[in-house]
């Protein structure tokens, strides 16, 4: 018990990790990212390299739960579910600020991607 949820938190610790530095990435890479990140007031082309990375953050934290817990079912059901309890009040918040596909992307994404990542880490060790 104690490993799921060393796992299911090592999972959370790594989508905040992930996306935090992938962050900075954007921050330097995309010409006016910056400028505009407070407002999010982001071009089409920013709000999919966002996805992108939560797509990269959901990947990893999957792989993350997977691999610390040693399991794929209960562990990564509960990173998904404290996810989506961490982020659907957020879009909710700002869902006039993003088109509603994006909405829709970001939080489908969570789901399909962490199960996605704990699946690679399966694959992996056959």
């Amino acid at each position: 018990m104690a490993r799921v949820v060393v796992g299911v938190l090592a999972g959370l610790v790594a989508w905040f990790a992930v996306a935090t530095l992938g962050n900075f990435v954007l921050r330097a890479a995309l010409p006016g990212y910056a400028e505009v990140e407070k407002a999010m007031n982001f071009t089409l082309g920013m709000m999919i390299a966002r996805l992108l990375l939560g797509a990269l953050a959901s990947l990893c934290a999957g792989f993350v739960v997977a691999w610390i817990s040693r399991r794929s079912g209960a562990p990564v059901v509960a990173l998904v579910a404290v996810l989506l309890a961490l982020f659907v009040p957020v879009h909710y918040a700002m869902w006039t600020t993003f088109p509603f596909w994006y909405h829709l992307v970001f939080l489908t994404s969570i789901v399909l991607l962490t199960w996605s990542g704990a699946a690679a880490l399966r694959r992996s060790a056959q």
